[in-house]
């Protein structure tokens, strides 16, 4: 390149999770290269054009590529670039086009099963009539096998478009959504633009100008415009920040990133499209009395299961000093940087133990798989949401029993044995009623062992304030309350 290279702006699908974008970063390390950030590809296509056109407004990033679908709804203001949403397929693009056109060959020639030359042979026939397609209204298609059969056809426009249009249809299905997480209708849309070499298709443009009712952004060469980009990154990363140049951007991660609860459901700490870089912070406690440790597992997708979602990484918390169940407060933050990379930490705040993580990658997701993620969320909403009701219900179920058990263990003395025998007929009752996947009878079930052990509950509090009390004098407990009040005023 006539000189050392200081360090590279990469680009990758809008689609990427985050292991994806850590193997990125991994391999741009073993090749030698300084990585200065991670960009979507949408989004280096968004600043070619906000920069190149001076354009302010909502645009929509239609990015069609060789295998892979990407669509952005981006605000540009006064230099700030904000992506609103993300959506796409992972496993669409133009080889599907070309898929269909060597379909419609075999059919049209009526050609017998193919050796893999022959079959590769008429593959690049396919994606030379779509290219020709392009500009003119019919391509030839010809070809002499190495089976001895020739090809001679002519593939017209009208054809094309026919056994295309569900390929073409499909990328409008992950648009309306993005759109809708974006809180926008189609009419709000300023302007269109065009990326990758597959929507250069006549169909392609007039789909997108149908749906968006405006003629699409066709100005910078599709092939390069991701490209160019990630260079006007770059140079502004370099410090080559010209007067004028003062712009910002402001990327989203595409999937929510959460952590397990009880019962295997998922807590999302950042939410799908929350702008990056961000940290969230909840809090969260133990779940069992004397616990001095927490395990934390760290997934990410939309479902409300674990099993559901991806698993992204577990660490320990430990050093917890034993206490009740529920008075630990344990501080979980999450932080993804500006190239989506996530780091996790846990904090206990009473004794300031802390443990953390960042998360690396476990190669080998599919493209399919992180697609069907967000695609799986829409389908089963209803039924995860159902699911979750009856999980958090089953939670709360079993600790009531442990509960109760705990308590019966160290004071049955104070109940009769019909109290007793009572009591324990409605743990029996409410375990059973746990196992099955009815919320409604669990709910009545808790109930019932609730108004069953509330006098019990009375008479453990009282035994409790006896013990509290036992010989102690009127001066000494007016003189701890006097003490407990100074030293509430101090904190």
């Amino acid at each position: 390149m006539g000189g050392p290279l200081v360090g590279a702006v990469i680009t990758v699908p809008a689609y990427f999770d985050d292991s994806q974008r850590q193997a990125t970063k991994d391999a741009a390390k073993l090749a030698g290269l300084s990585v200065l950030r991670l960009l979507n590809e949408p989004t280096a296509a968004a600043i070619a054009y906000g920069l190149d056109n001076a354009a302010e407004g909502v645009y929509a990033v239609y990015d069609l590529g060789g295998g892979t679908f990407d669509i952005s709804i981006l605000n540009l203001s006064k230099g700030v670039f904000e992506v609103m949403a993300t959506g796409g397929d992972s496993a669409l693009g133009g080889d599907d086009f070309d898929q269909r056109i060597f379909c419609w060959i075999l059919e049209a020639a009526k050609l017998k099963p193919l050796s893999i030359e022959d079959a590769r042979q008429l593959l690049t026939c396919a994606r030379e009539a779509k290219e020709y397609l392009t500009l003119h209204g019919v391509a030839p298609i010809t070809a002499r096998l190495n089976s001895g059969e020739v090809v001679d056809l002519r593939l017209t426009t009208g054809i094309f478009t026919e056994i295309t249009q569900t390929l073409v249809a499909k990328t409008i299905q992950p648009v309306k959504r993005a759109l809708r997480d974006a809180g926008l209708s189609g009419s709000e849309v300023k302007g269109v633009v065009m990326v990758g070499g597959a929507t250069r298709m006549p169909q392609v443009q007039r789909a997108v100008g149908e749906f968006f009712k405006q003629e699409p952004l066709n100005n910078l060469d599709p092939d390069k415009v991701v490209a160019l980009g990630a260079a006007m990154q770059a140079n502004l990363l370099a410090g080559n920040r010209a007067a004028g140049d003062d712009w910002l951007l402001l990327d989203v991660i595409p999937l929510s990133l959460g952590l397990e609860t009880m019962g295997g459901l998922v807590e999302k700490i950042i939410p799908r499209n929350s702008t990056i870089p961000v940290a969230r912070t909840q809090e969260f406690t133990t779940y069992r009395d004397g616990q001095t440790a927490l395990a934390v597992h760290v997934v990410q997708g939309e479902r409300e299961l674990v099993s559901d979602c991806r698993s992204l990484a577990r660490f320990e918390l430990r050093g917890i000093p034993p206490m009740v169940a529920g008075a630990p407060r344990i501080r979980v933050t999450f932080q993804v940087d500006a190239d989506g990379l996530l780091s996790v930490s846990a904090r206990e705040l009473t004794s300031d133990v802390e443990a953390g993580i960042t998360v690396k990658p476990s190669y080998g997701l599919s493209d399919d798989e992180i697609a069907g993620m967000l695609k799986d969320s829409m389908t089963h909403g209803k039924d995860d949401a159902l699911r979750r009701a009856l999980k958090e219900a089953q939670v709360e179920a079993q600790r009531l029993i442990e509960a109760v058990q705990s308590a019966l263990k160290s004071d049955s003395d104070l109940l009769s044995k019909d109290q007793l025998e009572k009591i324990e007929a409605s743990i029996a009752k409410l375990q059973t009623t746990a196992l099955g996947d009815n919320r409604r009878h669990i709910t009545l079930a808790m109930d019932d062992l609730e108004a069953d052990t509330k006098d019990f509950a009375a008479r453990r509090m009282d035994k409790s304030i006896r013990r509290a009390f036992s010989g102690k004098s009127i001066n000494e407990l007016d003189a701890g309350a006097n003490s407990s009040k100074i030293q509430g005023e101090t904190v």
